[in-house]
């Protein structure tokens, strides 16, 4: 599909579009050999509730963003690299059917299709496109993820202490180590965590003695080792929650009418060839 694709006007139109639907607040998705091959309407599993995002599969990233009118007008853009992703499925819930977990260094989070077909259509896309970048750069499959965050409504109490109560005046946290959400005793240490920030994060206080733990273990095997921080793949999102719900409560997200998102004869993605 790639091979057919690529370098033709249309290819280039569809990529065009999706630039015009983010606008000025998107980056420029045009590149040589790069070719659009699917796209369509993913629930996400965010911070607060589960909610729509709008998604696009090309040969070498994977791009979503919020919608505000759908087909016309996405924001918040995220791109994300294609060789760095991981897949892994996901039992259904009350709440999200045909759910599985993007996993990457430096975001994890779930989402679910509107049906079983989608989903197979989705993971089988995505596969491909994974193998044959890994196939062409001579890379591993990535062993290190970040740990996705466990939404606000799955607990009323800190999961460190269990003890303290989470209400209007005690806020939930989240460790960026392990997606645990913690209250602010639990959570008061930073620790720097290059491969999501090049700022020290929030994490737990579990998490922040296992690394200082780790840490002082590398210091001790070779004080002499050169430090390396792979800065292969840039140029999006730093946490595994960060996008998860910055004003989305104030705007209006226009979709999907008065359709059922898990109805049958509904399709919400859909495939190039």
């Amino acid at each position: 599909m790639v091979d057919h694709l690529v370098n033709t006007e249309i290819n280039s139109q569809r990529i065009a579009s999706v630039e015009n639907c983010f606008g000025a607040s998107g980056q420029p998705l045009a590149v040589p050999g790069r070719v659009l091959l699917g796209e369509g309407i993913l629930t996400k599993e965010c911070r607060k509730k589960p909610k729509p995002r709008v998604f696009f599969l090309f040969n070498d990233i994977l791009v979503y963003g919020s919608i505000v009118i759908n087909k016309r007008k996405y924001n918040s853009q995220h791109i994300i690299p294609l060789e760095d992703v991981t897949l892994e499925m996901l039992p259904d819930t009350l709440q999200m059917k045909n759910r599985w977990m993007i996993k990457t260094s430096k975001k994890s989070f779930v989402v679910s299709a509107a049906s079983l077909t989608e989903r197979k259509e989705w993971l089988s896309h995505l596969e491909e496109c994974i193998r044959h970048l890994l196939t062409k750069t001579g890379r591993q499959p990535s062993t290190e993820h970040a740990a996705p965050w466990i939404p606000d409504k799955a607990t009323d109490i800190c999961m460190r202490c269990t003890q303290t109560k989470f209400s209007t005046l005690t806020r939930r946290h989240h460790c960026r180590k392990c997606g645990f959400v913690v209250c602010g005793d639990c959570s008061r240490q930073r620790f720097l965590m290059p491969r999501l920030s090049p700022k020290p994060l929030r994490v737990c206080s579990l998490c922040y003695r296992q690394l200082m733990a780790e840490k002082k273990k590398e210091a001790e095997v070779d004080l002499r080792q050169p430090e390396h921080i792979d800065s292969s793949m840039t140029g999006y999102e730093p946490s595994s929650g960060e996008d998860s719900d910055k004003s989305d409560d104030d705007k209006v997200e226009r979709w999907p009418g008065d359709a059922e998102f898990y109805a049958s004869e509904v399709s919400w993605s859909s495939f190039h060839s």
